[in-house]
C-alpha cells in the first residue's frame, strides 16, 4: 500500500507558522490610548460644561490666578518638536542610523523639559493660591493637566527604556513603535487640552 495513503504512515503534518500581524506592544499600546483618549473626553466635556455653567465673572474665582497660557505656549512648542524629532529618529531607526539613539535622546530632552516647565508653572500657580480644593478651576486644572503629566512622565520612562535599548542595538521595532504611540498620544493631546483649559 501507498505510504500516502495509509494514515499510520504518512509523515506528520508540518506545524503552520503563525505571523505576527500587529506587534504586542503596538496592539497593547493602541488599547490602552484609545482607553485614555476617551477618559480625557470626558474629563474635558466635564470642564466645558462646568465652565459654560458659571455664572458672569465666577470662571476663574474672583481671588483666583489666571492660568499662564503665553508661558505655557513655549511648553507647547517643546513638546510638540518632541513628537517631529521622534518621527525623524524612527526614520533613522529604520535605515539603521547609527545617529537614530541621539536623535531619540533629543527627543526625550524636549519631552523632559516639558514636563519640568510644567513643573514650575504648578508651583507658581500653587503659590498664588490655585490649589486641588480652591475652585472648580484648580479642581479640573489639577485633574486634566495632572493626568496628562503623569502619562508624560510614564511616556518619557518608556522613551528613555527604549534610548538604552537603542544604544545597546537591542531595540525591537515593535516596542519601538508602541512606545511612539504612546509618546505621540502624549504630543497630540496636549494642544487640545491646553486650547480648552486655559483659554
Amino acid at each position: 500500500m501507498d505510504a500516502t495513503l495509509d494514515p499510520a504512515r504518512s509523515p506528520a503534518p508540518t506545524p503552520r507558522t503563525r505571523r505576527q500581524v500587529v506587534p504586542s506592544a503596538v496592539l497593547g499600546t493602541l488599547f490602552f490610548v484609545v482607553a485614555e483618549v476617551m477618559l480625557f473626553s470626558g474629563m474635558i466635556s466635564a470642564f466645558t460644561i462646568s465652565k459654560a455653567g458659571a455664572l458672569p465673572g465666577m470662571w476663574p474665582m474672583p481671588g483666583q490666578p489666571r492660568l499662564p497660557a503665553e508661558a505655557t505656549a513655549l511648553n507647547t512648542v517643546l513638546l510638540l518638536l518632541s513628537g517631529v524629532v521622534l518621527f525623524v529618529s524612527q526614520r533613522l531607526f529604520q535605515k539603521k542610523s547609527p545617529v537614530a539613539h541621539w536623535v531619540t535622546l533629543a527627543a526625550w530632552a524636549l519631552g523632559a523639559s516639558f514636563v519640568a516647565l510644567q513643573g514650575v508653572e504648578w508651583t507658581a500657580l500653587l503659590a498664588s493660591g490655585l490649589t486641588l480644593t480652591s475652585s472648580p478651576l484648580g479642581s479640573f486644572f489639577y485633574l486634566i493637566v495632572g493626568g496628562h503629566a503623569l502619562h508624560a512622565v510614564g511616556a518619557l520612562l518608556a522613551l528613555g527604556w527604549a534610548w538604552l535599548q537603542m544604544a545597546r542595538g537591542k531595540l525591537s521595532p515593535g516596542f519601538f513603535f508602541g512606545t511612539q504611540t504612546f509618546w505621540y498620544f502624549v504630543v497630540l493631546m496636549w494642544p487640545v487640552i491646553y486650547a480648552r483649559v486655559y483659554f
